[in-house]
């Protein structure tokens, strides 16, 4: 995504869990991963009312893709996980408008705000990024 952003010049908004979630270990896990993404363009928000579960992608307003998959090696390569792909802008127009509704009920992530995360906060990280190198 990195690449697509600064060779492309693509437009990446993400929505990732905010602090109400059933995964607080994964959460942290994901956020160490942010900066590279914020420094090249992405705009990273964090849904606030509630546990966000859903995984939706739209790409030039056409093509959607909706499913359980996690974009991660273990989701990828050893979970049970299933996604659908579908050609059309109806579909698509309406997955959008359910990110726009989420977004605005999410928080801009910037990349000073995730470089002054606090200490404890990357570590939490931290022992996530060791867990992870057990799969």
């Amino acid at each position: 995504m990195v690449r697509a952003i600064r060779e492309r010049g693509v437009k990446v908004r993400i929505i990732t869990p905010g602090k109400d979630t059933d995964h607080a270990m994964t959460r942290g896990a994901s956020r160490r991963l942010y900066g590279d993404l914020l420094e090249a363009g992405a705009q990273i928000y964090e849904y606030q009312p509630t546990m966000i579960h859903c995984k939706t992608l739209v790409i030039d307003g056409k093509w959607s893709v909706v499913g359980t998959t996690n974009f991660d090696n273990r989701s990828f390569g050893l979970n049970d996980e299933v996604n659908l792909a579908a050609f059309g802008e109806g579909l698509a127009a309406r997955i959008a408008e359910d990110f726009r509704r989420d977004v605005a009920e999410s928080k801009l992530v910037t990349y000073e705000q995730w470089k002054r995360r606090p200490v404890f906060e990357r570590a939490h990280e931290f022992f996530g990024w060791l867990l992870e190198r057990q799969q």
